[in-house]
């Protein structure tokens, strides 16, 4: 429970005579995170009250109160009280004598009752008087009514206004505005510097998100701390995890390099989902939606609420399926979660399981320029290879399931533990027509047939992923009480063991093989060890000092190349220094500046190990970070600023050159950087509008680099690889501008929870070069689409709430392009490009029925 310090000293006052002043109370609510609550209800006991603003704010005259020494009248105030749905209610005392100003309560701890004499007081501020008018500002923390994890489970890897990163989180909430069944990518989008894209055009299946123009595998993810991109490749797949936004509570992302994280590197942003929040009550949902390209959704869920002697449980089972807008990029995705805990006096118990499967026909070719150029925007080539018709199994067909255990226990009122276990089961294949290949590229003979032997046979081949992820993740806080410090000393011990191996399930000329004949099979092994001491200091009540320093331990044993090119065990391992330290600055409740500097390491991928002799192993990533940011928070708007720089040492890039089996490598390009401003901001116009945005504007470039391009002469035979030296070129998918406004119009009903909403959102992405060139023939067009989201939410029939929401998506029917790829050569010695595009859906709509109970 929050102790506000002392009652509000409401009137200042001479000693003699008979006189009346007005007082006027001002103020902002905020929640622990220090997130402005829109809606409080502010009330004197016994008398009038107001409501806080969209920023938190409220204001109010307090009623006039008359004293005199003379007549030896008393007066006094009883009290203010605090309330808002969903947290605990906040009653305050003020009475105390006003004639003779005695000394407050000792509980209270101001020594002075006169107003503004209080400089220690961050509570209470005296603002100004004028004439008989006496002017106080009082912000106030709420607590949550639910029980959450929150300060109970691994949260220290998590970012809060002490700390100096630059970052947004979205409450549950406006996930579940936002949360149609799109992958999580797509409920991001908006936020600042985010570009996404989907590969069948409609968020739903294979989907992607780049952050200040950082590809997916540079940007850390973790489910409750748990980290969730795979080891070897260091991507997201958020296709296995399908809804898991119906199970959120909050996500929050951070940009650069953020706080130490447990997985793999943060070389961009860094992505938290939590879903460890008990409510105290029993609840039961159902979401249905119906939309465009055969789009269909159900989702349900429950929870017991807190039972008699503190247990909990929690559940949820989705289904969702699309045909997608690209040909025959259908998504066929099933997931379920449940979630049982235990709550003690100072001690939490919660065990997590969730898992998806999904079956989803392969988009991810791309569509060629030349049916771009004809007008076929959906033309997908997967599964084209066989004759007559597509092969209808052309799919990835993968199943994951996860399991997580958290403990944390308050140890005493200054040292908490708290204890992460976890484990994730993967497995599956994707499937492949292939029309030509060579048996001997299989493992088999050819067919002899009479005097001639054939070599080449139609076939379907299967390519598997069996893995296993085990781990335990840990911290210890110390918050001394009263003092300014506090310290965490947390990290993680990983495990990763993984499968790979393919198998020929068909062949026009089966030639020796079998139905199960593995054509190749290798393991892979990774440990990640990571250990960080965390350290807060608040030099006086406005100024705090972070450092944040982390020790990371790679090794990795793989299936990768000799100087032969023969394929043979390898091994590797990294140790990385991770120091970040900053300042951060708050003269009150709605202000916030700070200023960081952090230093990250990445290891290179599987496929940077596995392609490249082993004489050429590519060098590790290292990545310097500097944050400079402003955030104000008023009574009717809020604004933000923030500079960042991304400076890089041995970034890893495409640079069109080849191992001698023709396999794409990437290589270390000595600097680059990326250089930018974000500007966010917001502002109630009225009591039902509200306008607001983002934009980045930035400078993303490669200093120098040699590219290579392959040659052909007339008759495309192969003549070597020409070189090519870049100068100063744009970073690949790293757009210039970006920006996002959304105006939103909020009429809310007399009934709890009711309202109507429409939000008119409109995103702008700048000119994004598919590598690393700055050829502009070699790039996606800058694009802008806009959205409509109309909700409706009332009381109906038995059910607490009905929610009812139209998506219109891409509003104004925009062609637009968000992602592809490119391979460019020399042909007859002019440089030539093939190129694969990824468009997205047209103007599109999915509708929404939700019931709470």
């Amino acid at each position: 429970m929050l102790r506000i310090m002392g009652s509000v000293l409401l009137l200042a006052f001479a000693l003699s005579g008979a006189f009346a002043q007005n007082y006027f109370l001002s103020g902002q609510v905020t929640d622990q995170n220090g997130e402005a609550l829109a809606g409080v209800a502010v009330a004197i006991v016994g008398g009038s009250g107001t409501v806080t603003d969209g920023s938190g704010f409220y204001e109010f005259r307090l009623p006039q109160v008359e004293r005199s020494r003379q007549s030896g009248v008393e007066a006094s105030l009883e009290g203010l009280t605090f309330s808002y749905l969903g947290y605990k209610n906040l009653d305050l005392a003020l009475g105390f004598n006003l004639l003779t100003g005695e000394t407050l309560p000792a509980e209270v701890q101001i020594t002075s009752p006169l107003p503004r004499q209080m400089a220690d007081s961050r509570q209470l501020q005296f603002i100004r008087q004028e004439g008989q008018n006496l002017y106080y500002k009082l912000d106030v923390v709420l607590q949550s009514e639910a029980f959450e994890l929150d300060p109970l489970t691994i949260t220290s890897t998590r970012a809060d206004r002490l700390t100096p990163v630059t970052y947004v989180e979205l409450e549950a909430e406006e996930i579940q505005e936002r949360n149609l069944g799109q992958d999580v990518p797509y409920l991001l989008k908006w936020t600042p510097s985010v570009v996404v894209n989907s590969d069948a055009g409609t968020g739903i299946g294979y989907t992607g998100i780049w952050i200040r123009g950082t590809d997916p595998t540079r940007i850390n993810v973790t489910l409750n701390g748990i980290p969730l991109n795979d080891s070897e490749s260091q991507g997201v797949f958020w296709v296995n995890i399908p809804d898991f936004a119906s199970s959120a509570d909050n996500i929050q992302i951070q940009r650069g390099v953020g706080t130490s994280a447990n997985g793999a590197g943060a070389f961009g942003a860094t992505i938290d989902i939590a879903t460890n929040q008990v409510k105290e009550d029993a609840y039961a949902t159902v979401d249905a939606g119906l939309g465009s390209f055969n789009t269909r959704r159900v989702s349900g869920r429950f929870g017991t609420g807190l039972l008699p002697g503190g247990f909990t449980l929690d559940g949820r089972l989705s289904s969702i399926r699309s045909d997608g807008f690209i040909d025959r990029g259908s998504a066929d995705l099933d997931a379920w979660y449940l979630a049982g805990g235990w709550v003690g006096d100072r001690s939490v118990l919660r065990f997590n399981a969730f898992g998806g499967h999904e079956i989803t026909y392969q988009a991810w070719n791309g569509v060629p320029r030349s049916e771009l150029e004809a007008g076929n925007r959906t033309f997908n080539s997967a599964g084209m290879e066989r004759p007559g018709s597509p092969h209808p199994d052309e799919v990835d067909n993968y199943r994951q399931n996860h399991y997580q255990l958290h403990y944390s226990s308050e140890l005493s009122d200054e040292w908490t533990l708290k204890l992460s276990g976890h484990y994730t089961k993967g497995g599956g294949y994707f499937e492949q027509y292939r029309a030509g290949e060579d048996l001997a590229d299989y493992g088999l003979d050819g067919v002899v047939v009479g005097d001639s032997t054939i070599t080449e046979s139609d076939l379907i081949r299967r390519r598997w992923l069996d893995n296993d992820f085990y781990g335990l993740v840990y911290s210890v806080a110390y918050a001394p009480i009263g003092s300014r410090f506090d310290f965490t000393l947390g990290g993680a011990a990983n495990r990763y063991l993984n499968n790979h191996f393919g198998e020929v399930i068909w062949a026009r000329f089966a030639s020796n093989s079998e139905t199960d004949t593995r054509y190749y099979d290798n393991d892979a092994k990774k440990i990640d060890i990571n250990v960080y001491g965390r350290m807060n200091y608040g030099f006086n009540s406005m100024l705090n000092g972070y450092l944040d320093l982390q020790v990371r331990r790679i090794d990795y044993e793989f299936l990768g190349l000799d100087n032969q090119l023969n394929r043979l065990d390898q091994q590797v391992g990294y140790t990385f220094f991770n120091p970040k330290a900053g300042m951060v600055y708050s003269p009150n409740a709605g202000s916030r500046a700070y200023v960081s500097v952090g230093v990250a390491h990445r290891e290179p991928s599987r496929n940077d190990h596995v392609d490249n002799p082993i004489n050429e192993i590519p060098r590790s990533e290292r990545l310097i970070n500097t944050e400079l940011g402003y955030e104000r928070t008023g009574r009717r708007s809020n604004w933000g600023i923030n500079l960042y720089h991304m400076a890089y040492q041995d970034q890893l890039v495409l640079t069109g050159r080849l191992n001698d089996v023709g396999e794409y490598i990437r290589a270390n390009v000595p600097n680059s950087y990326r250089l930018g401003v974000e500007l966010m901001g917001g502002v109630h116009l009225t009591d039902q509008f509200t306008l607001g945005g983002n934009m980045t504007l930035s400078r993303n470039r490669v200093q120098s680099y040699t590219e290579f391009l392959d040659s052909y002469d007339a008759d495309f035979n192969y003549l070597g690889q020409e070189t090519v030296v870049r100068e100063n070129q744009p970073l690949a998918f790293s757009p210039d501008v970006q920006a996002a406004a959304e105006l939103i119009y909020r009429l809310p009903f007399q009934l709890e929870e009711s309202f109507f909403e429409a939000a008119l959102q409109t995103k702008y992405v700048g000119r994004r070069f598919l590598d690393n060139s700055g050829d502009e023939a070699n790039s996606l067009d800058p694009y802008t689409f806009t959205d409509l989201r109309l909700s409706l939410n009332f009381p109906a029939g038995p059910a607490k709430l009905m929610r009812l929401t139209l998506l219109a998506r891409n509003l104004f029917d925009a062609e637009y392009i968000s992602n592809g790829w490119s391979y460019r050569y020399q042909f007859e010695g002019a440089e030539t490009l093939d190129q694969g595009f990824y468009p997205q859906a047209g103007r599109n709509f999915l509708v929404s029925l939700g019931l709470d109970f």
